[in-house]
């Protein structure tokens, strides 16, 4: 996965940007509703940077899922950007750059391990959940996991054939992960972890049908998460990634490099872990160079004592306090039948944003 060609798709979804070429990284699917717009499918696929062969006949052959791959790399960016609101690093995206969070993503720290494992994630979750939804004529509901029914519902409805949406993501995000270097491994383990998410989070999924909500009749269903409950997971495994070292072999094809867990006394890592091998910067002050845009002006919680709290967000510069005017919604009352009438209230807030 190569954080350029992601920013070409996410630019896609939210700008409608002209492609740039030479920019080589697979996030740029967020291509989105261009793909209506383009026409030609050569033309198409031809024009999303940096897809290595095996992508671009994917693309082509499966043309018609790949709005789905684009959506499915703006919700991981969305949920990227949910779960690291009141962290140092925000999963800020700039908006005139293919490569979205800028130099962040070219080192192997935490941070990468959680974007390539969300946005992998994304993808086969948007897939899986398009295929459901009938707008692809080469996938649909999943009838091959359905085993005997328990008691007291049977099968119905739609099961989310979440194998399929994996599948996808593999074919597609893993495609150029194939150089026999620490990164890639990295890439293709983080990737792996967050679609091993979605498939350890499918559910059974009910309706209950009778008179007048009665059970008389269950019928259950596959169903996938809601895609917070993923974010949430993978934010978990980012707090706990395992540190790697690289180490160098050589094989017939030459030199290969592999990770190996750093502490030997730790558990290693699971396929379902984020492994990382590079520290991450502080994130407190603005850096180019690592892509760091510090805290400055960010909001803070003056209460916390965590990493959103005005001591550890604000790196011990200290906060600024402000008070806001907002105007809300108040002494709202419900009239029979039906609709709820408010008044409008000017309320005023303590502001604290970092030195």
């Amino acid at each position: 996965m190569d954080h350029h060609l992601l920013g070409f798709l996410f630019s896609f979804l939210f700008s409608g940007t002209k492609v740039l070429a030479g920019y080589p990284i697979w996030w740029s699917l967020a291509l989105g509703q261009q793909y209506t717009s383009l026409g030609s499918q050569p033309l198409l696929c031809g024009s999303i940077p940096g897809l290595v062969p095996k992508q671009l006949r994917f693309c082509r052959n499966y043309i018609e899922i790949m709005p789905s791959v684009a959506e499915g790399v703006k919700l991981g960016i969305q949920e990227c950007q949910h779960q690291f609101r009141g962290r140092r690093w925000n999963c800020t995206t700039i908006d005139d750059s293919l490569a979205i969070f800028g130099p962040v993503l070219d080192k192997a720290t935490r941070e990468s391990a959680f974007v390539h494992a969300i946005a992998s994630a994304g993808v086969a979750f948007a897939v899986t959940r398009s295929c459901a939804e009938g707008t692809s004529t080469i996938c649909g509901c999943d009838s091959h996991h359905k085993g005997p029914p328990g008691d007291g519902w049977k099968w119905g409805g739609c099961s989310e054939d979440a194998d399929f949406g994996v599948l996808v993501s593999r074919e597609f995000a893993d495609a150029r992960e194939n150089r026999p270097d620490a990164r890639s491994a990295m890439n293709k383990h983080n990737n792996e972890a967050g679609r091993t998410t979605i498939l350890d989070h499918m559910h059974l999924k009910c309706k209950c049908h009778g008179l007048s909500g009665s059970c008389e009749v269950k019928t259950c269903w596959w169903a996938q998460p809601d895609f917070r409950a993923i974010g949430d997971f993978l934010k978990d495994k980012y707090d706990s990634a395992s540190e790697m070292v690289v180490e160098k072999h050589r094989e017939s094809r030459g030199w290969v490099e592999t990770l190996r867990a750093k502490y030997a006394l730790f558990k290693p890592p699971t396929e379902r872990d984020l492994v990382y091998y590079e520290n991450s910067p502080n994130f407190c002050e603005p850096n180019p160079e690592t892509g760091s845009f510090g805290t400055r002006d960010r909001t803070c919680n003056v209460t916390s004592h965590g990493i959103d709290g005005c001591d550890l967000l604000c790196c011990g510069r200290g906060h600024n306090t402000r008070t806001e005017k907002r105007k809300e919604k108040c002494h709202c009352i419900f009239h029979w039948c039906c609709y709820v009438s408010c008044q409008e209230c000017i309320r005023i807030y303590d502001v604290h944003t970092c030195k």
